[in-house]
């Protein structure tokens, strides 16, 4: 029987993912032309929170943190989070760590809000990067 996994590990798994296709986006747009736009600034010239995640997550990958970070400084949250979470699900995985215990309701509200304070936070931070604010 598969074991659910928490919205932790999950964004972890995220995060791998993420890496993956940073290290391999450059080629793709260096060979095909073709790019990744923002569908909100596109329609509406306002950027969303995450402008420039992919250029953040490319910068990182390639071992330039301070390029990484003037892109968007969301993903040191995505990186730190998957730095964590994959050693641990693969602990978890090998039986050496518990298994996560489900957060409760209060612990669940709290997260969100606090998710959603932080991409008000990146948003706010896009608008001003952008001469919007």
């Amino acid at each position: 029987m598969r074991r659910q996994y928490s919205v932790p590990e999950r964004l972890g798994g995220l995060g791998v993912a993420v890496a993956a296709a940073a290290v391999v986006w450059p080629a793709v747009t260096a060979g095909t032309g073709l790019g990744l736009p923002c569908p909100l600034r596109w329609a509406t010239g306002i950027p969303c929170p995450f402008c420039g995640l992919t250029t953040a997550a490319v910068e990182l990958t390639h071992g330039r943190p301070l390029a990484s970070l003037s892109a968007n400084p969301a993903v040191l949250g995505l990186a730190i989070l998957t730095a964590v979470t994959v050693p641990l699900v693969l602990l978890r995985w090998l039986g050496l760590v518990s298994l996560p215990v489900p957060w409760s309701a209060t612990t669940r509200r709290r997260i969100g809000l606090a998710a959603l304070t932080a991409a008000a936070a990146s948003w706010a931070l896009q608008l001003h990067r952008f001469g919007l604010v």
